[in-house]
C-alpha cells in the first residue's frame, strides 16, 4: 500500500472516529495535530476533560489488534505533543486530561478511555 493509499485510509477511519465520538458527547476541537514531536489524531473535550486520541485500524488480527499498536513510543510521542498543544494553546498543566485509544478492529470500534497516563 502506498503512502497517499495510506494517509486517505486513515483519514476515512478517523472521521468515522470522530463520528462516532461526536455521538456519544465529545466535542472535537482539532483533527491531525502536528508538532515537531509528533502527530495526534483528535483533540476534544469530554466530560470537562481535555482529552488527546488515538485512533487505530486493523483490517484483520494478523499483526495483533489496534489497540495493542500503541506502544510505549507511540505513548510517549503522544503526550510530548499533547503538552506542546497545551502549551501553544495556554492551557493549564493543572487541567484534566486523559489520553483515550479508539480501536477499529475489521468492523468493531472499541473506545478505551484512559488508556495511558503522563511518561
Amino acid at each position: 500500500m502506498t503512502g497517499k493509499n495510506r494517509r486517505q485510509t486513515g483519514t476515512c477511519y478517523e472521521q468515522q472516529a470522530a463520528a462516532y465520538l461526536e455521538a456519544r458527547g465529545y466535542e472535537i476541537l482539532e483533527h491531525n495535530y502536528y508538532c515537531r514531536l509528533g502527530e495526534i489524531d483528535l483533540i476534544a473535550e469530554e466530560g470537562g476533560y481535555l482529552v488527546f486520541l488515538e485512533v487505530r485500524y486493523r483490517r484483520t488480527p494478523a499483526s495483533g489488534s489496534a489497540a495493542e499498536s500503541v506502544n510505549r513510543a507511540k505513548q510517549r510521542r503522544i503526550y510530548r505533543c499533547a503538552q506542546v498543544y497545551m502549551k501553544h494553546h495556554e492551557i493549564s498543566f493543572y487541567h484534566p486530561v486523559r489520553f483515550d485509544v479508539l480501536a477499529i478492529d475489521g468492523n468493531g470500534i472499541s473506545l478505551i478511555k484512559n488508556a495511558f497516563g503522563g511518561m
